[in-house]
């Protein structure tokens, strides 16, 4: 009898489970395995031989200065761009759970930039970076906006950043709205019967509450702004000379362009497994806050 429970179990367990087991190992695990396979090969993409090499794919990686540069301007661009996407979209859900008259038109609005995919998203904004600011800054000869963006190495890179902040905050802000909507009114009246002003409220009440919210959004914009690509290509593409190519476009360049595939792989690999350390430190960090609060 319990024999026949068991198998049971097990074949509910796979007819609903099955599939997505299935494609995860079909589609991550064993890509996963294989592209670390190929880290111990001099292949370069196109033929069908594969030579094991053994760890000198590894040691060209910390000898690859273009890589380390790529790096240092990806941590960079991650460090800047999610402190400003976390401020901006906890301050667009303080406004819009404020009582704000149309303040649904306005979540949905925030929000449309994220269902953008990141190449469409570049071509629209290297329009407005090379055109309308331009135009604008001829009209009012204000120095910032005379020359494109897209052709100053520093502009440049916070060209990529202000796109990213405007893509994600509103997808963000959702997170935060649904944080101040879980706070429980009741701990908001006594704090007001108590004389607590409106900013206090939000200090010592509101704030420590929404501890998971400012956890989900970090995660999640430190994970998407390190992996960043399709934004790289279209926006600038790795210009001006060279100067904003990011860490998975370098990648790529390695592995496709200089055919290089086996290089590339063990960049990537490095790259993994520098998210995977910042991802989860900055998970566990979070984590022990919430339970102090």
């Amino acid at each position: 009898m319990k024999k026949k429970l068991m198998a049971d179990k097990v074949k509910s367990y796979l007819m609903f489970a099955g599939p997505a087991i299935f494609f995860f190992f079909a589609i991550v695990i064993i890509p996963f395995i294989y592209g670390v396979y190929l880290t111990f090969t001099n292949w370069d993409g196109i033929s069908a031989k594969k030579e094991l090499i053994g760890f000198a794919n590894f040691l060209a990686v910390f000898q690859d200065k273009d890589f380390w540069s790529a790096l240092m301007l990806t941590l960079a661009y991650v460090a800047i761009s999610t402190v400003a996407v976390q401020v901006i979209a906890f301050l667009l859900a303080y406004l819009l759970t404020s009582g704000l008259k149309g303040q649904n038109f306005f979540r949905a609005g925030f929000f449309t930039p994220n269902l953008i995919g990141g190449i469409v998203l570049g071509f629209i904004w290297q329009f407005v970076f090379s055109k309308a600011f331009t135009a604008f800054g001829g009209m009012t000869s204000i120095p910032l906006f005379e020359s494109s963006w897209l052709s100053d190495p520093l502009k440049a890179f916070f060209a990529l950043v202000l796109v990213t902040v405007w893509q994600y905050s509103g997808y963000m802000m959702l997170i935060y709205v649904a944080g101040f909507v879980g706070v429980p009114k009741d701990l908001i009246e006594a704090a007001s019967i108590d004389g607590c002003t409106n900013t206090q409220r939000t200090r010592h009440i509101v704030i420590p509450m929404m501890s998971q919210s400012f956890s989900i959004c970090t995660f999640l914009t430190l994970t998407r702004c390190f992996m960043v690509y399709d934004l790289n290509v279209s926006l600038t593409g790795g210009e001006p000379y060279g100067s904003t190519i990011m860490a998975a476009l370098h990648v790529y360049q390695k592995a496709f362009k200089s055919k290089k595939y086996g290089l590339g792989q063990a960049e990537a690999l490095v790259l993994f497994v520098v998210v995977a350390v910042v991802a989860v430190t900055q998970y566990y960090l979070s984590k022990r806050k919430e339970v102090e609060a």
